[in-house]
């Protein structure tokens, strides 16, 4: 289960993983969530509703839509989490906490003077070298926190999985969910380091 991102929000009218007849489950198999979204998109074809009425059309379409949302949605591990935590009401569209997590406070700290340093040296003209070299190295750096995030979003989300599996009680999953809910928030603001770190040095 590899790691990229976006976000949904309060449980829609259909449940997306309704939609592909799948538990609330976080870990699938991706192949096998493309073979029945294959399906289920045949089944939805324009083809399939010529001769029918305007309104089957029109659901069809609408169903359609809302297949291409669930899929989009369901085959990205990160949405696959935002989204479940939105349905358990455990997340509002756009939560991204943006702050520091306290551990990483002293480095984020030094990461910000490195990049204030180098946009006065580039409007100095002054020579970049040597503060290019450290961005880097702390780009590198971060860009390792934010796999070792993600290796803990995989953790987490297998319990929540086992949490299903053993039918756990509600504050057990709730603590499970909370912490997912921290992980995606660190991930974010690491994940937003990682890129203003790689936009400074592309312009450097």
């Amino acid at each position: 289960m590899s790691m990229p991102a976006t976000s949904k929000t309060n449980a829609p009218a259909q449940d997306y993983f309704a939609i592909f007849g799948l538990p609330r489950k976080l870990w699938m198999e991706r192949d096998a969530l493309e073979q029945k979204y294959l399906q289920l998109s045949w089944k939805l074809h324009p083809d399939n509703f010529v001769n029918a009425t305007e309104e089957e059309r029109e659901r069809s379409l609408r169903r359609s839509s809302e297949l291409n949302d669930a899929y989009r949605t369901l085959e990205d591990p990160v949405a696959r989490v935002e989204y479940l935590l939105s349905l358990e009401n455990m997340r509002k569209e756009g939560e991204h906490k943006q702050q520091a997590p306290p551990e990483l406070l002293e480095e984020v700290f030094e990461l910000n003077e490195s990049l204030d340093e180098l946009r006065e040296a580039k409007s100095a003209g002054s020579d970049l070298a040597s503060l290019k070299s450290r961005l880097e190295s702390a780009e590198k750096n971060f860009g390792e926190k934010l796999g070792e995030v993600d290796a803990q979003l995989q953790v987490t989300a297998r319990e929540w999985d086992d949490a299903l599996d053993r039918n756990a009680d509600d504050v057990a999953r709730r603590k499970i969910m909370g912490r997912l809910n921290e992980l995606l928030n660190r991930r974010s603001y690491v994940r937003n380091l990682v890129v203003n770190v790689a936009k400074e040095l592309g312009e450097a």
